[in-house]
């Protein structure tokens, strides 16, 4: 919980309110300086013109290239 003054406010991410990301497959406005240049990465984009990074809608916590700390290597087992 997170107390200012009188009121306390639980973390719950849907309640945060608006979040600002990037949407494959649609016009996204920098919300730094307003253009449309991108360059899109695995799980950010990234303003070509002001350097403003967003988090892409579609990326996940686990993926391609992402690290878990409980994983093991399958490959190393066998030598």
């Amino acid at each position: 919980m997170i107390q200012v003054s009188n009121k306390s406010f639980a973390h719950d991410p849907a309640a945060r309110g608006y979040h600002a990301v990037y949407r494959e497959n649609q016009i996204n406005h920098c919300p730094g300086c307003g253009r449309t240049h991108w360059y899109v990465g695995r799980t950010l984009a990234e303003c070509g013109f002001c350097s403003t990074a967003l988090p892409l809608a579609e990326a996940t916590s686990r993926g391609a290239g992402m690290h878990s700390r409980n994983f093991k290597p399958t490959f190393l087992d066998a030598a």
